[in-house]
């Protein structure tokens, strides 16, 4: 059975700007200050806690892409996905300051052990409540592979074969103590039960770990599981290890043929078809639809070709400077983010995207599709999106902040929610109760 309301969740990002590059410049914006500022992230929690979505969605570039013009002077010049803060701190610090609230975070499988990151998310997880889960990302940048000083990048596809060993090890620390094993028995002086526990002895043919889980047991057991891999392999790897699928895909048929991929590869995994996919959408409002186009335009107009091109060479892994922009990007291969290359050459016409095109797409929302309008048209097309391609929901990406996300909280989900379509309060109090489908 079809759900009856969507999910909404905010994505987020631990510096100085948002999506939209250039935002820490715009009068609005209060991010920049909000680095150095507990308050300025309690209050974007407590804001959408408000707005009963189901949680904050931490995207994350752990490095500085410095493929354009080989070279991460660009990407610092005009701070495109520079500086490259740690989310994990600010998950604790907004569910500090929030009761419900979910909190999606990145963290790629390189640079990392599936120790340590068992350990960093589930220690987040036991603090919340359960209210933590883990967008898993096998890490298409070079720039992270060089910055954590590995000799070299493996290829897309292996990519996922490492990360397929690297969540077997976590599967196995997260099952390695069940909750029965704490005792915590005071009176015979007992914290666990040594013979409940099994420890981890892991050799595969990336990866080896020798350990017990490093963290108590979570009230909801693992962590949920966040992936956007949209390529083939990464279809695979997302219907084999993720609850929630994260996908961007520029447009409403490019959205639809998605969802048709993922539900024949479910099928053709033996798996069921009712994959819960948020698609990403960056709203632009305004009291009248010319007024919300004219912010649009204001926020593109300050926005210089080299800090477009620094952060899509760095996704793309490809020089895009040294390319013809007006060749079609079709044509290119990459071995970074295949899904991305494949969503930014996408048209809904069919016609062949250049990489002027794509430089306007992803000058501010990554090729997320903008709906720009007042409250009303934003709300009415976000309805008909969820029901035109049976998603399960929304990731939001705002454009400056916290404005357009204490604009979208309090003019467009009202809207959502007098329709039906959306909650008015929250059903459970984990994450995983929240992404429940209702």
């Amino acid at each position: 059975m079809a759900a009856t309301q969507m999910h909404l969740m905010q994505m987020l990002i631990h510096s100085a700007g948002t999506h939209t590059l250039m935002s820490w410049a715009d009068p609005a914006d209060l991010q920049l200050a909000g680095l150095r500022d507990f308050a300025y992230w309690q209050d974007l929690a407590r804001t959408l806690e408000r707005g009963c979505f189901d949680a904050v969605f931490f995207a994350d570039s752990p490095a500085t892409h410095g493929v354009y013009q080989d070279s991460v002077v660009p990407s610092m010049t005009y701070g495109a996905s520079w500086p490259n803060h740690d989310p994990m701190p600010l998950v604790a610090i907004m569910a500090a300051a929030t009761t419900k609230l979910g909190f999606g975070v990145t963290l790629s499988t390189s640079g990392t052990t599936p120790y340590l990151a068992t350990r960093r998310i589930t220690t987040l997880d036991y603090l919340s409540r359960g209210r933590v889960g883990w967008n898993i990302v096998t890490g298409f940048s070079a720039a992270e592979h060089r910055a954590n000083g590995l000799a070299t990048q493996l290829a897309h596809d292996e990519r996922y074969d490492w990360a397929d060993e690297f969540m077997e090890i976590c599967y196995r620390l997260w099952d390695s103590v069940p909750p029965a094993a704490i005792l915590a028995d005071a009176a015979a002086g007992r914290f666990a039960d040594p013979a409940q526990i099994t420890p981890v002895d892991y050799e595969g043919r990336y990866l080896r770990c020798k350990a017990v889980a490093p963290v108590l047991p979570a009230p909801s057991g693992r962590p949920v599981l966040f992936q956007a891999g949209s390529s083939g392999r990464g279809m695979q790897f997302a219907l084999k290890h993720a609850e929630v699928v994260f996908a961007i895909q520029p447009h409403v048929a490019g959205m639809k043929k998605t969802m048709a991929q993922i539900r024949a590869a479910a099928r053709e995994a033996g798996q069921p078809e009712d994959v819960r996919l948020l698609f990403g959408l960056q709203p632009i409002l305004g009291g009248t639809e010319e007024e919300a186009r004219r912010r649009a335009d204001e926020l593109l107009e300050r926005i210089p070709l080299d800090a477009i091109l620094a952060r899509l060479s760095g996704v793309l892994g490809t020089d895009l400077g040294r390319l013809d922009p007006d060749a079609a990007l079709g044509e290119m291969d990459t071995q970074a983010s295949r899904g991305l290359l494949a969503a930014t050459a996408s048209s809904e016409d069919g016609r062949a995207v250049t990489l002027r095109d794509a430089a306007r797409r992803w000058a501010l929302s990554v090729a997320i599709p903008q709906l720009i309008g007042t409250p009303e048209q934003v709300a009415n097309r976000i309805e008909a999106i969820w029901r035109e391609t049976g998603c399960a929901g929304f990731n939001i990406s705002p454009t400056t902040s916290p404005d357009s996300v204490r604009d979208m909280v309090d003019q467009v989900v009202p809207l959502l929610q007098r329709k039906g379509v959306f909650r008015r309060e929250y059903a459970g109090d984990t994450l995983r109760d929240h992404l429940t489908p209702r």
